[in-house]
């Protein structure tokens, strides 16, 4: 049993080998909170998710560090375009993201911390890195001075002449290429009292410095988008490796979701954000189609994608249902997931191999339904439960099944009333052989979002898309 994953440094798939035998530690690029997350925003965090979810379900201990950055120029610049406080923005774009995550099943991270409340670590990296004449203070602001660190972009395999910086009349600065730890304050600008004056974060210090203290100075994996490679992570991996940390050990990048070819991007106003999407599709089925590609693999959005996945995942529902039915209620996720869907989680997280053998379970256990062999639907129905909990995908979870307060089971409970009493009016019709009314009930139903389904036990109703 060895987790095998695609590390971006290395440039190959390697052995997952913990720092601490049992325990994974994870750090997540998270939310810029300028704006409100589109789909394309939310698959870092569904493919982390899995990730994590995965690696519990190997017997692993997780800690699962997802920032939040607060502050940053194009927050600043909303703050004047809009004429509302920064913080404001960003603590209303703060909330989107969570609800987001929230609405497609992610697990809360362990510790979601802002970079506005980590200045004191940030000033001491700093400090450290000026002392190692690895930065320099002008003009009230720091820079990294990049060819004091021989390694700076191994990561994305680029030659540091190479650069073209598009701030190269910068005063104070020793070469255009060196980047920003700290940017003076400008006026009508937030800014934090340091040693160095006032001002604020730049984009790439606050990372190094949370992951320093709230995962110390090695951690297991580093993960984000691959738009993140350069110049964020390298300039990431600069700053701490110069500080005196060994850093990520791994480094894991997700595609990006696409439209047109091009990357999803409020810039490009190609974005859709999640808010919408929620609304129009169950959030069930949404997490369906970002979390079950492989993570780096793109996704072109498009609304037949969307039907696709949604009838793809009607397949699994229909059959979890059916066979609750028969087993007389809720049957327990089996303790273990099938071999082969291991085999395929453990090779770099191969989501579209493991789904395969969920969709192969199913069929297995809808042959079992057909010959009414209870034992055989209760096992596969058992097996197919334990991998939807690792995808995040289980249709009787909490999450998707009404939550803890029990109001959906509630709501669905006087739905189901209603129903019935439909489907009794369409039966009534098909035993007078009116097919056109029966058609008809049926066909508005449809329309109202649900699926009806006539089986040799009667007709049964399951949700649709929106």
């Amino acid at each position: 049993m060895t987790i095998r994953l695609y590390d971006t440094s290395a440039r190959q798939i390697r052995d997952f080998v913990p720092l601490t035998q049992g325990c994974v530690s994870i750090y997540l690029c998270g939310a810029t909170v300028q704006a409100a997350p589109h789909i394309g925003h939310i698959r870092s965090g569904l493919n982390f998710d899995v990730l994590r979810r995965w690696f519990a379900h190997r017997g692993y201990e997780v800690t699962f560090v997802r920032n939040v950055t607060d502050i940053d120029d194009k927050i600043i610049a909303k703050s004047a375009e809009f004429g509302r406080p920064w913080w404001s923005i960003g603590y209303e774009n703060e909330r989107a993201f969570t609800a987001a995550y929230d609405a497609l099943g992610c697990l809360p991270p362990t510790y979601e911390p802002r970079a506005t409340g980590h200045v004191t670590e940030m000033v001491e990296m700093m400090r450290g890195l000026i002392e190692r004449g690895h930065a320099y203070e002008a003009d009230g602001s720091v820079y990294f001075d990049v060819r004091s660190y021989p390694e700076y972009l191994s990561l994305s395999n680029q030659d540091v002449d190479d650069l073209r910086q598009p701030d190269e009349g910068v005063a104070g600065k020793r070469d255009p290429r060196d980047f920003a730890m700290w940017k003076a304050a400008k006026p009508g600008e937030p800014s934090w009292e340091t040693p160095f004056g006032p001002g604020r974060p730049g984009w790439h210090l606050e990372c190094s410095a949370m992951a320093h203290k709230y995962l110390g100075p090695a951690f297991d994996i580093h993960g984000g988008g691959l738009d993140l490679i350069f110049p964020h992570h390298e300039n990431e991996i600069a700053q701490s490796k110069a500080f005196g940390d060994e850093f990520a050990r791994y480094w894991m990048h997700n595609a990006w979701v696409t439209m047109s070819g091009e990357k999803m991007s409020k810039s490009l106003g190609n974005s859709v954000l999640v808010s919408e999407m929620v609304e129009r599709w169950r959030p069930i089925v949404l997490r369906y189609y970002l979390g079950t590609p492989h993570y780096r693999s793109m996704i072109e959005y498009s609304e037949e994608a969307l039907r696709e996945a949604e009838s793809a995942f009607a397949r699994i529902e229909g059959f979890v249902q059916r066979a609750v039915e028969l087993a007389g209620g809720p049957v327990e996720p089996a303790a273990e997931v099938p071999p082969a869907f291991a085999e395929a989680m453990d090779d770099d997280l191969g989501t579209p191999q493991a789904l395969a053998v969920v969709h192969t379970t199913v069929r297995q256990g809808n042959s079992a339904l057909a010959a009414d062999d209870k034992e055989a639907a209760v096992a596969r129905l058992a097996e197919v439960r334990a991998m939807l909990g690792v995808l995040g995908l289980d249709p009787l979870d909490e999450q998707w099944s009404g939550g803890a307060d029990g109001r959906g089971e509630e709501l669905e409970g006087v739905v189901d009333g209603l129903v019935q009493l439909v489907l009794e009016q369409r039966e009534a019709a098909r035993a007078r052989k009116d097919w056109a009314t029966a058609d008809a009930i049926r066909d508005q139903l449809g329309r109202s979002g649900l699926v009806i389904e006539d089986s040799p036990h009667g007709p049964r109703w399951s949700l649709g898309g929106r």
